[in-house]
């Protein structure tokens, strides 16, 4: 797999404050990478950075194998800021029409037509954009990103400042659109959920530093240690439940409405206390280890912090 983008121990200091402390990351082609922190992290900044809007103090940026300040690269970038960038005097076809000619994309009619109609807004594409809500005007936003079909799509808190419905049309359309293409996503957030529920990837960001990165499934799994939850299809006797109170190896820890938990040691399979269980005619319904959320590991790393101060 290639690599999308690359962050090789970037600082960036304003004056005598340093806001990225030598952070580095990498992104895969096809990634829906999520950056995750609180305000004032870092990720608005590392973005400038990736966007070439800003300068790093000193580190490597590259994107899509170049360096990030190349015109050709600019092109192969589609990014959703803060300021979403659109005309309140235009249309919203307007607006697609004025950045399709600044990327030079030719034919654009039918490309507009098509944004328009992935982002729900085909009806609303002559009427002007200063009648839109937040949430149409992301949506908006995230066409005219994808005017020029970018290889990378660069997201700056896209879900901010909108609804719980616009926030389910706009998943809707980086899962089912963008990623239907092909597109690399960087999405900077500090909603543990929505990250938790559209990326595959992860870094976080904490006071300029990156605390934790990686797959996030194999962060969560890790995080959870060797916890594992059997789904019950009936009760347990206290007689069963005891038993297995009394083999140590099955680290049992309870049961807590319809599933058994266990901390089981090293060397113990799944299939060790499943089949303890069915001897038992105990109707199990599923098994699967226990994972961390996202919430427990973002918790995980103030938890780090409060300690070393």
């Amino acid at each position: 797999m290639s690599t999308a983008i690359r962050l090789e121990n970037v600082r960036k200091r304003f004056g005598e404050r340093e806001t990225l402390r030598g952070i580095s990351l990498t992104v895969e082609t096809g990634d829906m990478f999520g950056y995750l922190g609180s305000n004032g992290a870092g990720k608005t900044t590392t973005i400038r950075i990736l966007l070439d809007l800003i300068r790093a103090s000193s580190g490597e940026v590259s994107v899509m194998g170049e360096r990030a300040d190349k015109d050709a690269i600019r092109r192969r970038v589609g990014f959703v800021l803060d300021s979403d960038g659109l005309y309140n005097a235009m249309t919203a076809q307007e607006n697609l029409e004025f950045y399709a000619r600044i990327y030079d994309v030719r034919n654009y009619g039918p490309k507009i037509e098509a944004r328009l109609e992935a982002v729900g807004l085909a009806d609303r594409a002559k009427d002007r954009v200063g009648s839109f809500s937040k949430g149409m005007r992301q949506r908006l936003a995230l066409a005219r990103a994808l005017v020029h079909d970018p290889d990378i799509l660069i997201l700056d808190e896209p879900m901010s400042g909108i609804d719980p419905s616009g926030q389910i049309e706009m998943r809707r359309i980086l899962q089912e659109v963008i990623r239907q293409d092909g597109k690399t996503i960087f999405f900077s957030s500090h909603d543990l959920d929505e990250v938790q529920r559209i990326c595959n990837r992860i870094a976080l960001i904490d006071r300029g530093e990156i605390k934790l990165e990686g797959e996030l499934k194999t962060l969560m799994r890790r995080m959870g240690g060797n916890g594992i939850v059997i789904e019950l299809g009936g009760e347990v006797s206290a007689s069963v439940e005891a038993e297995l109170a009394g083999i140590p190896e099955f680290g049992f820890q309870g049961k807590e409405g319809g599933r058994l938990a266990f901390a089981p040691l090293a060397g113990t399979e799944v299939s060790d206390i499943v089949g303890r269980l069915v001897a038992r005619g105990v109707k199990v319904e599923g098994a699967k280890r226990k994972e961390a959320s996202l919430e427990d590991l973002y918790a995980s790393i103030l938890a780090e912090r409060e300690g070393k101060k």
